[in-house]
């Protein structure tokens, strides 16, 4: 179930570059053109910046080796019967928060996952079949974490918007 969403717990682990990549237009367009089909062969992505096809792969692999691009399939979970979806703010003893993150994230259902300030210590959203499934995700195995404090469930009614940035 994870394997579809592993792009979202990607930056739990993402670690800051130490140096930063100048990005240019042509570097902008090619990370639009992909957003839009990551799959866009560079010789059509080239087509539409006038540049050659050549220039295109060379941006594409700096961009992959420095971190800032990754193409991934991105599946829709309410489709493949995930027909509950929530954000879930977590409260964490702070001496053992590193380590609730970690096992948090561990949860299959979990698909996104950040530490935060203020009120909740975490915030993970979650992907469950239907509301029953949220409530032994919640009981038998949230709950079960040692050091998690309390939790508030928000259940999600409707997706306006989602971006992939």
């Amino acid at each position: 179930m994870v394997d579809f969403i592993v792009h979202k717990l990607y930056y739990l682990t993402m670690r800051l570059p130490t140096d930063k990549i100048k990005l240019d237009t042509v570097d902008r367009k090619i990370m639009a053109a992909l957003r839009a089909d990551g799959r866009a062969p560079f010789t059509q992505i080239a087509g539409q910046l006038n540049v050659s096809p050549g220039m295109i792969r060379m941006r594409y692999s700096r961009l992959v080796e420095a971190g800032l691009v990754k193409v991934v399939a991105i599946s829709n979970p309410l489709r493949m019967g995930y027909n509950t979806m929530a954000v879930i703010g977590i409260r964490a003893e702070g001496s053992l928060l590193m380590q609730v993150a970690e096992k948090v994230a561990a949860l299959d259902e979990v698909i996104y996952l950040i530490l935060t300030s203020g009120t909740f210590d975490i915030m993970a959203e979650v992907i469950c079949r239907d509301r029953a499934h949220l409530l032994q995700f919640l009981t038998e195995r949230l709950y079960k974490i040692e050091g998690v404090r309390e939790s508030e469930t928000f259940m999600h009614l409707k997706i306006v918007k989602e971006v992939y940035f």
